[in-house]
């Protein structure tokens, strides 16, 4: 399958953080209904199956009624309130990410993203339409079936954002200028190189200064923190190969030493890489 190299970027990031889908409700409501939604650090999601219903929060500037097909999430947790009046399913579920709920991903999001069934791509109505009709069929399998679509969901709706929306910001904006584009392609294509500024500035055909200048302004932190960002989300997949030691991880992501390499992974996850083998690998 032919790519963009925006498209690489892309996969490399949504293959890093891990992405899995749950759906935690299967809804339906009549007459009169209320629904509100506290603020929560998971990014949430509602898919209205059939009816219609107003949602609000602090991440719209205005109340948007959600017909059937129509779907709502939002990144960060933001706190927000379903209205309706009449019979109307949904199916509510979070999109939850190996590295936690804010990575570059997320933030590069709005506050709120609404998806209209009428502008989604056949594709995306397709798994919109096969996820209500299988979460309605209460069969071996259907809530494995309806969480692997529900990822689906989540990668077709950011394909979707970036089809109509000219204004990105963060990681998006970033992968749209050719430039550092070029730069976060290399990083992610090879992150144990020993890249410096100034050979990832060289990458993207800039000065040093003015590439580290737009770099932070457009993603928040400076090129190196970015990178040693990305090696630790690569470190959380290779460290899921049991046969593969740290030392080896340490070495394929840039680290000349071991202990190096550990303390980079604690200062960004919070604990060591052992901890979290342990987790994700008992009796290994």
């Amino acid at each position: 399958m032919l790519q963009n190299p925006e498209d690489r970027v892309l996969d490399s990031a949504l293959a890093a953080y891990q992405l899995h889908a749950r759906v935690t409700d299967n809804a339906s409501y009549c007459g009169r209904w209320h629904e509100p939604e506290p603020a929560t650090e998971a990014c949430i999601f509602h898919l209205i199956g059939s009816g219609n219903c107003e949602v609000r929060g602090a991440g719209l500037p205005r109340p948007e009624t959600l017909a059937a097909g129509d779907l709502v999430i939002f990144p960060r947790g933001h706190a927000h309130s379903l209205n309706g009046d009449g019979y109307t399913t949904m199916l509510c579920g979070q999109f939850d990410f190996v590295c936690g709920h804010r990575n570059p991903l997320l933030d590069a999001l709005p506050d709120c993203l609404v998806v209209r069934e009428a502008e989604a791509g056949s594709g995306l109505r397709r798994v919109a339409q096969l996820m209500c009709e299988e979460a309605n069929l209460d069969s071996f399998g259907s809530r494995a079936v309806v969480d692997k679509l529900a990822d689906s969901l989540f990668v077709m709706s950011v394909r979707n954002y970036l089809g109509r929306s000219p204004q990105r910001r963060g990681l998006l904006a970033a992968l749209a200028d050719p430039q550092l584009g070029r730069a976060l392609q290399a990083m992610h294509a090879e992150p144990g190189r020993d890249w410096s500024v100034a050979s990832l500035a060289e990458t993207a055909a800039m000065s040093r200064s003015r590439f580290a200048e737009e770099f932070m302004a457009l993603m928040g932190q400076s090129p190196i923190q970015y990178l040693t960002q990305w090696r630790m989300m690569s470190a959380l997949r290779l460290l899921q190969e049991p046969r593969m030691s740290v030392l080896a991880i340490a070495g394929r992501l840039g680290y000349q030493t071991e202990a190096a390499f550990r303390r980079s992974f604690k200062r960004i996850h919070g604990h060591g890489p052992g901890h979290y083998r342990r987790a994700k690998l008992p009796g290994d």
